[in-house]
């Protein structure tokens, strides 16, 4: 199945005529636009405490409802990756951090099902380490959080495939 299957008409003039172009595009017959199906950008993030252990979520939304997820989300339009991860981290925690606390560990592609669509991603990883005694409140589609030891980390229980790459890539650099 081609990435734009689903989509049928022409996004700049509603030609019918909205043929494939080659793997990742389709190109209107009627008008010449040619559309090209990129990834959109997503965050996540490795947050540690003093005591060594990560903050992991419950996702209280599909896709991976009820599994274990870390901090993050996709990147607005006109927003950085960092600004993403900054207004990510309120959003999900109540939690207000910095730009400059975010490091960068390294970026995977995701494919997920949503709403019935293939979503195609490419989400930058950063780590930070924030005070255990912290006051982090879930909100948005995180149903809770909460401090694991690395070793009691069980990546099948995280449900998205980069998260879980993510995390088994970092804990394996430890």
């Amino acid at each position: 199945m081609h990435y734009l299957e689903k989509f049928k008409y022409c996004p700049i003039c509603g030609s019918a005529h909205f043929v494939e172009n080659d793997f990742k595009s389709k190109r209107c017959e009627d008008c010449g636009f040619v559309y090209y199906f990129n990834a959109a950008a997503a965050v996540a993030c490795i947050i540690e405490n003093e005591k060594g252990e990560l903050l992991m979520c419950r996702r209280a939304c599909n896709p991976a409802k009820g599994t274990l997820d870390i901090v993050g989300g996709f990147v607005d339009p006109e927003e950085s990756s960092t600004h993403a991860m900054v207004r990510e981290m309120m959003e999900e925690t109540g939690v207000e951090i910095r730009e400059e606390e975010l490091q960068f560990l390294f970026s995977i592609p995701d494919i997920y099902e949503y709403s019935k669509l293939t979503i195609h991603s490419c989400d930058t990883f950063f780590k930070m380490t924030i005070p255990s005694d912290i006051t982090l409140k879930p909100q948005d589609d995180v149903a809770a959080l909460m401090w694991i030891k690395k070793e009691d980390i069980n990546p099948d229980e995280i449900g998205l495939i980069s998260i879980r790459q993510a995390v088994v890539r970092y804990l394996s650099t430890l």
